[in-house]
């Protein structure tokens, strides 16, 4: 950021010499644009959390995760402050600048999965981009399972049958 801070500076022609750029960017220098007057830094749970949102976002998806993981994700809805699991099936690495994202998916019985993927791909990677600044240099989708419609998994058993992920 100071190159660029450097850049603006340069091309003002205001003729300073470098004593005029090097106290930007300090606490309490006006002069400093706001981009260079702090960092930002997103923790990976915030990533993973906007991605899964985005992913059931797409109508064919029926739900996150592996077989284990959405029955530890049930077990873990039943506890008082265990969590609403909407990371369940989201892995993710963030850097300073850019994000990986790992998803596990079921899909919905009869959908194209390859254009569901691309539908998950694109949401997740914009949903991301536009809340956190971070680019995405990729999305690794994983289809786990497929549901079919006759399949209520434990859904019946828990009283929310017809109820698709939340």
């Amino acid at each position: 950021m100071t190159e660029t801070t450097q850049r603006r500076n340069t091309a003002t022609g205001t003729g300073q010499q470098d004593g005029g750029t090097a106290s930007q960017g300090r606490r309490g220098d006006s002069t400093a644009p706001p981009e260079a007057r702090g960092s930002t830094s997103v923790a990976d749970v915030v990533v993973a959390k906007i991605a899964g949102m985005a992913a059931r976002e797409i109508p064919e998806v029926h739900n996150l995760g592996g077989g284990m993981t959405r029955a530890f994700g049930a077990v873990r809805q039943r506890v008082p402050g265990g969590g609403s699991g909407v990371t369940q099936g989201v892995k993710v690495e963030v850097g300073e600048r850019q994000a990986a994202v790992d998803l596990d998916v079921v899909v919905e019985y009869g959908s194209a999965i390859a254009d569901t993927a691309a539908d998950v791909r694109t949401n997740v990677i914009n949903a991301v981009e536009r809340m956190t600044g971070l680019e995405v240099v990729e999305v690794n989708i994983a289809v786990g399972d497929v549901h079919l419609p006759d399949e209520e998994e434990d859904e019946g058993e828990s009283g929310q049958q017809g109820r698709r992920v939340a």
